[in-house]
């Protein structure tokens, strides 16, 4: 797979560089043909939760709540928080099905994506009650899924984005065993019909004893 779609770290912010230790929120812009891209970012995080913000430097609600999800990242340092610039990056949002900002979406290993909404200050709750939902530790049987396979072929298909994707291949369905088995015996109507037997030709045991008797005599 060819992808192109990467996240460039982006000047930290002043706590952050009077913290830079401190598991704050992953403040990423993507950017093409640098680092990481999304896709691999979740591929590669494995069975930890990962936490992709979508925001829009201008939207309020955004920056208001900003404080609080760095605050809930530095309570939870095994989530994996990325965020996403929706004005930079609106052609693969729409690509994604983001119309709504901020939006959220958790991922987790095997399962992809456990859940997405958009809240508020005033719906954090709906935040927290999905960190605490999806946190705990958690083994996945499978490989790590990441993005869905139909937003995987819609970033494809965006001819705006420079990401190559091969679907992957269907197995066919293996024939019912009593499908096989019918396909092995013939039709009834196929089996040769015999001549009966003459009504003349029809003579017992009996009656060719005494014809051979009858002529002995003779």
């Amino acid at each position: 797979m060819d992808m192109e779609l990467f996240f460039k770290k982006i000047k930290p912010s002043p706590r952050e560089e009077a913290h830079p230790s401190s598991p704050l929120v992953h403040r990423l812009a993507l950017e093409l043909g640098r680092h990481k891209d999304l896709v691999e970012s979740l591929w590669h995080a494995g069975d930890k939760l990962v936490v992709v913000d979508f925001f829009s430097p201008g939207c309020g609600g955004c920056k208001a709540l900003h404080p609080k999800i760095c605050q809930l990242a530095e309570m939870n340092p095994d989530v994996q928080f990325l965020q996403v610039n929706y004005e930079e990056h609106k052609s693969m949002c729409y690509s994604l099905n983001v119309h709504v900002l901020p939006f959220f979406r958790f991922y987790r290993g095997a399962h992809g994506r456990v859940c997405s909404f958009s809240c508020t200050n005033a719906t954090i709750k709906k935040f927290k009650d999905a960190l605490a939902k999806h946190t705990p530790d958690r083994c996945g049987l499978g490989p790590t899924k990441g993005l869905e396979e139909k937003e995987l072929l819609a970033l494809a298909a965006n001819k705006d984005l420079s990401f190559n994707y091969t679907p992957k291949p269907h197995p066919m369905p293996a024939p019912a065993v009593e499908e096989v088995g019918l396909a092995e015996v013939p039709p009834p109507h196929s089996i040769p019909n015999l001549p009966l037997p003459l009504p003349s030709t029809l003579k017992s045991t009996q009656e060719i004893e005494d014809k051979t008797l009858v002529s002995a005599g003779r």
